[in-house]
């Protein structure tokens, strides 16, 4: 069962089938007649429309999972998938949780436990401070000595939620007291650490894979920069950023995190590079991640057969030098939301979608024509990925795979992504985390109308509203008389 929904549940299916694993969809009221729910081989009901009263209800989860003799529950990332009760749930009801282990999800899902858990392993950490017993005089202290500005961010959780970048002594408390407000509104826990907040960084990540024989192999890495709200839109493998020798530093600085951590599946050990040769270790997501197609599509690899057939027990049984990267892989993520309106989120029906079927482009789409973005889950529709031999190829395949990508009905980011993969200092390869606010602020898409345009669009209307006839007083009518119908009529 995938205890998820839109495209990765369809990305989890096609594992499945490819794996010649029964797969079973379970979906809420909201995606009821949803296509992504065909591509299982079964599909049940969950009701309720929030995530609150569908994805996120464990005991409807594994209600239905044992009522259908399910064996095994992939989470996919976001609802469930990092999170240790459920995991444990699942192996007190017989089902095996395709993940990790819940006691290194809790080690690593805390990003206090997991700074600990690096300390010791020997991998950079952020100068910092563990908020935890700590008042608030202490922490504004802290924070004087480490130097402005610095940010407060939540130990448990993620995607922006219970982060914020303090620039002066003035606005501490203040901001101290909102992100601890929003950490526990959002995950129920308002534990909060205090770190040096860098300017300009690159995000960069690791993807590793462990079995539960204790190997731990690294995939390489991921530069993750560009992001809007702490949220990433576009990713790209390899890195235009780091040397052969960070990357190397960095990727094993990765495995030896999760091998610290009794790691195994498939995990993200997420760094910030400072550009300078000096990297941080910023967390570690226990999941899949949504970027993972273009990690498999440089290094050859399944990401989400591996994790069945590690679930399944199966070792880890090839070895780190026969990973490699081989050419570029860029993804786009493609969201029903207005860039130029603070990305406010387009909730409506989508009248036509139409994605491009060409050589080294893979797209992963989660609506289809007809279907509705709803306030209820996250705005992410699809995701296209393209390759190339080099990075100016696979930069040149995914402007005309988005040029050829058609969403009617929604405002949707493909416009902002186009102006961004055609950005000077993007394709150069010089985007840190604030590229987006330093390039973009204020962006509003452009609109260019040729004459072959103006003349398909009135052809589109004269042939869908019928031909207009003057009358022999001046007045106008319509006429449905078969003559004067600018159709290919004839009486022959």
């Amino acid at each position: 069962m995938v205890a998820n929904r839109g495209e990765i549940a369809k990305r989890i299916f096609t594992a499945c089938r490819e794996l010649g694993v029964t797969s079973v969809a379970i979906y809420s009221d909201a995606d009821a007649g949803c296509q992504w729910i065909q591509s299982a081989d079964e599909a049940y009901p969950l009701g309720g429309t929030t995530a609150a009263e569908s994805y996120l209800d464990m005991q409807k989860v594994i209600g239905i999972a044992k009522a259908n003799g399910v064996e095994a529950i992939h989470p996919g990332y976001g609802f469930l998938s990092e999170n240790a009760e459920f995991a444990e749930a699942c192996s007190t009801a017989g089902i095996k949780f395709i993940g990790p282990s819940p006691a290194a999800m809790r080690l690593m899902g805390s990003k206090a436990s997991a700074r600990e858990v690096a300390q010791q392993a020997g991998v950079p950490v952020t100068p910092g401070v563990d908020g935890a017993g700590k008042s608030d005089g202490e922490l504004q202290q802290a924070a004087d000595e480490i130097g402005y500005p610095v940010l407060i961010k939540a130990s448990a959780g993620g995607g922006g939620k219970g982060m914020r970048v303090v620039e002066s002594a003035g606005d501490f408390l203040g901001a101290l007291q909102s992100a601890r407000s929003e950490a526990a509104n959002s995950f129920g826990d308002d534990h909060i650490i205090l770190e040096k907040y860098f300017t300009k960084i690159h995000h960069i990540e690791i993807q590793i894979l462990g079995d539960e024989h204790g190997n731990v192999r690294h995939l390489f890495e991921r530069e993750c920069s560009i992001q809007r709200r702490h949220q990433k839109i576009i990713e790209e493998t390899p890195s235009p950023t780091i040397s052969d020798e960070v990357r190397l530093e960095i990727a094993n600085s990765a495995v030896r995190l999760a091998q610290s951590a009794g790691y195994f599946s498939a995990g993200t050990v997420e760094f910030m590079y400072t550009g300078d040769g000096n990297f941080y270790l910023l967390e570690m997501n226990t999941r899949l991640q949504v970027e993972h197609p273009i990690t498999e599509l440089v290094t050859g690899h399944d990401l989400a057969q591996w994790m069945i057939k590690i679930a399944a027990g199966h070792t880890l049984d090839v070895s780190q030098e026969s990973i490699n990267q081989r050419g570029h892989a860029i993804e786009c993520r493609v969201y029903a939301e207005d860039p130029a309106q603070n990305f406010l989120p387009s909730i409506a029906t989508a009248s036509l979608v139409e994605f491009p079927v060409m050589p080294n482009v893979r797209c992963e789409v989660g609506i289809a024509t007809g279907e509705a973005v709803t306030p209820y889950y996250d705005p992410m529709l699809a995701k296209v990925i393209a390759f190339g031999t080099t990075r100016q190829e696979a930069i040149g395949r995914m402007i005309l795979a988005l040029k050829q990508t058609i969403i009617l009905g929604l405002t949707t980011n493909i416009p902002y992504m186009l102006d961004i993969l055609q950005e000077a200092h993007f394709q150069a390869g010089e985007t840190t985390t604030n590229y987006l606010a330093e390039q973009f602020d204020g962006w509003a898409p452009s609109f260019e109308t040729s004459d072959t345009d103006l003349l398909a669009i009135a052809a589109v209307e004269l042939l869908s509203t019928g031909n207009v006839q003057a009358s022999g007083g001046g007045e106008t009518k319509q006429s449905f008389d078969p003559w004067n119908e600018p159709t290919a009529w004839r009486n022959r």
